[in-house]
């Protein structure tokens, strides 16, 4: 039987609570045709039994006791007059949940009160303690149970109490509030880092020094010669780069293959890596995100980083790594590691020469490439380079009728000039159901965000957000938190201080600048695309490349995670085909997305209920209501179902942009001679056109045999 006495709850309550939260993990979307009514959800209930745990949790504490018993005068229930006379003793730790600590002695009444191991073990404490890790998705539960434990059952030496340390306390509160936060969850109570742990001075205990020597000792062990994944950390020139991704898709050529989207100015393949348990081809409902590095051509850490991760893709797929299994099997993952192979040869050529003795002016790793190798062979800054629909949008957004999805690109843009770069990326872009991107960059440290170019044309720092603020703000908080300093407070810059962001902030809020490539993304297509700056050392030395990798995997890995986040689905019509260029509207955010060509879509959204309207031209317009659980790490699947009507003209269409603009690319012929033939036996040789193939090819006329034969 439970105890049920002396002023406590019965723990039946508790367990009650306890089942109710567990249940959290089988949460499912919910979605409901309007207008029908949404009744409580589970997360609700959820909820409530949260609140109601930390009330009468609350109450356990604040209620009047009818006994004062040992360790109440801790809290001050009561006076040192009234605790019942018992010498505390140390006695061996057996508390089942805590039974792994770094030692075996403790102590009762504990710091909270409980006088006994069963009164400890059948308190509320004890009981949230073991569903944490279920409530935080195991973020910072290792760490918490610890610190728990050392509340709960705290170690005992001479018959005296040892208290936590409260630097430890306070060093993880900083560390792992965000994730409470994310479900809405108060600090525990019994976790008061001022109440509970004590200083240095006072010679307290530390429960994470074990865990953290375990995860040192775990790290020596592994090499930089010798890492799980047998990687090379050097630089590799643009023809080893080629070469190591052939040789990557040819080991993994059941995951992987190589394509190139184009060529750079003085004739270097802009060559991708997939990674797809069906390769080529894209399968529905399945997520496509790019990585895309080296845009500025001495910026040269990004394009390193994504060549090992590349390597250690497939090998630990093939290895067996359940992780990355799971991540290539759910998502077609697409890595450039170089944008501007032309700017690299050009940087890289410099560091070499920095080394040279004879020189006088040696500029060395840290100072190279602020400059040199930036830019493109024509000397094109590649992310200023797209065309600027952020002014566009800024012009039309006080109309209601405006959408600001797939803006086209105006005339005018293909008058000035073009880099092949930036053709090649946005044909590229253009031509896959991309759903989230990164572009890593180098000389700060910090993930930026769109809108890039600021509101107002004068004001260079001015936050500009998109109407997509707060899942832009989560996707940098994505990589930033999972980056090994980037969201300290306290970590070096490089001039700039985002003490206040943890590490992330809207690009135009830092800088303003038309052009830019993430902000193309957005407003051209349904891709959200974050700007990740890896560090101050543009060019760093070798010996660094290991030491990055370590700091930026866990934040590569995490981020390719994150696009299953939000809702999927398929909109069809009644015959059950798909429908291609259907748009899903989300109610107060005013950009939409599309379908692609089989009917399927995705959109990243924050927990939260949400109004969704699908419609099509010539179909009917369907809204539901979708409730998104904090707790759910996969996108929930929404469809629709829409039936043919007649469309009635409207006399305002020829006001506004239609759909029909997004087939409008290039409409000048200005790279015809760069367009796509296919591609040869390494994977990235090409055969350009021939100089009448436009001819024909306009005039509908078939060539002659004779022609046909020398293409």
């Amino acid at each position: 039987m439970f105890r049920a006495d002396k002023g406590r709850r019965s723990p039946v309550l508790w367990v009650v609570i306890i089942i109710q939260l567990r249940q959290r993990k089988g949460l499912q979307l919910q979605t409901h045709t309007m207008p029908h009514h949404t009744p409580r959800t589970q997360l609700s209930n959820m909820r409530f039994g949260l609140w109601l745990l930390f009330a009468l949790l609350t109450e356990s504490w604040c209620a009047p006791q009818q006994t004062c018993h040992p360790g109440d005068e801790f809290l001050g229930r009561c006076s040192r007059n009234d605790v019942f006379e018992e010498k505390p003793t140390c006695t061996e730790l057996n508390l089942g949940y805590c039974n792994d600590m770094d030692y075996s002695s403790t102590i009762f009444p504990n710091i909270l009160g409980h006088r006994t191991r069963l009164e400890a073990e059948s308190g509320a404490e004890y009981l949230l303690l073991s569903v944490i890790h279920g409530l935080l998705n195991g973020e910072c539960s290792p760490e918490i149970r610890l610190v728990g434990c050392s509340v709960l059952a705290s170690p005992c030496q001479n018959d005296k109490m040892i208290k936590p340390c409260r630097t430890t306390c306070e060093a993880l509160r900083k560390d792992c509030s965000h994730a409470f936060e994310s479900i809405e969850m108060a600090w525990p109570y019994f976790l008061d880092c001022d109440r509970f742990f004590a200083s240095n001075e006072e010679g307290c205990y530390d429960p994470l020094a074990g865990l953290r020597a375990r995860q040192e000792l775990a790290l020596s062990s592994i090499s930089p010669e010798e890492p799980s994944t047998i990687i090379q950390f050097t630089y590799a020139s643009n023809a080893q780069m080629y070469s190591l991704l052939k040789r990557t898709a040819a080991k993994c050529s059941h995951i992987s293959h190589v394509y190139s989207i184009g060529r750079s100015t003085e004739g270097r393949d802009l060559l991708v890596i997939e990674f797809t348990n069906n390769p080529g081809q894209h399968e529905l409902l399945e997520p496509e995100i790019k990585l895309v590095g080296n845009m500025h051509g001495n910026e040269v850490l990004g394009r390193q980083l994504l060549i090992y991760l590349t390597q250690y893709l497939c090998s630990e797929y093939i290895l067996g790594n359940q992780r990355i299994q799971q991540i290539i099997n759910t998502t077609r993952i697409h890595i450039l590691a170089s944008m501007n192979p032309d700017g690299y040869e050009l940087a890289a050529s410099e560091v070499e020469d920095s080394t040279d003795p004879e020189l006088s002016n040696q500029e060395g790793h840290l100072l190279n490439g602020w400059t040199n190798g930036r830019t493109n062979a024509q000397n094109i800054d590649l992310n200023r380079n797209f065309p600027d629909l952020t002014s566009v949008f800024y012009r039309n957004r006080r109309s209601r009728y405006y959408r600001i999805d797939h803006i086209p690109i105006p005339d005018a843009y293909w008058f000035g000039k073009v880099a092949p770069e930036t053709h090649a990326v946005m044909k590229w872009i253009r031509s896959l159901p991309f759903v989230q991107s990164a572009s890593l960059h180098g000389g700060e440290l910090v993930v930026s965000y769109p809108f890039d170019f600021s509101r107002h044309p004068h004001e260079e720092r001015m936050f500009s957000p998109t109407p997509d603020e707060q899942i832009f703000k989560q996707l940098a908080r994505t990589y930033a938190d999972a980056h090994a300093t980037m969201s300290n407070n306290d970590t070096d810059r490089c001039g700039a201080s985002f003490y206040r962001t943890r590490g992330i902030i809207n690009g135009a809020l830092w800088y303003s600048f038309a052009g830019g490539m993430s902000d193309f993304n957005y407003l051209h297509t349904n891709c959200l695309e974050i700007t990740v700056e890896l560090g101050c050392d543009k060019f760093p030395s070798e010996a660094e490349l290991y030491p990055e990798w370590k700091r930026n995997k866990e934040a590569l890995l995490s981020f390719l995670e994150s696009v299953h986040r939000g809702i999927k689905g398929v909109v069809r019509d009644t015959d059950g085909n798909g429908i291609k260029g259907a748009t899903i509207s989300v109610r107060g955010i005013r950009k939409d997305v599309t379908t692609a060509d089989d009917g399927d879509y995705w959109r990243l959204l924050n927990p939260g209920t949400h109004i969704l309207t699908a419609t099509a031209k010539g179909y009917s317009k369907v809204n539901k209501r979708v409730h998104i659980p904090h707790n759910m790490n996969k996108a929930g699947r929404v469809d629709f179902v829409l039936k043919k009507v007649v469309v009635e003209p409207d006399i305002d269409d020829h006001l506004f942009p239609t759909v029909d603009t997004w087939d409008r690319f290039d409409p000048y012929n200005q790279f015809e001679r760069y367009s796509e033939p296919g591609l040869g036996e390494e994977g990235i040789e090409r055969q350009e056109k021939p100089w009448w193939w436009n001819y024909f090819s306009q005039s509908g006329i078939s060539p002659p045999n004779w022609l046909l034969r020398n293409v």
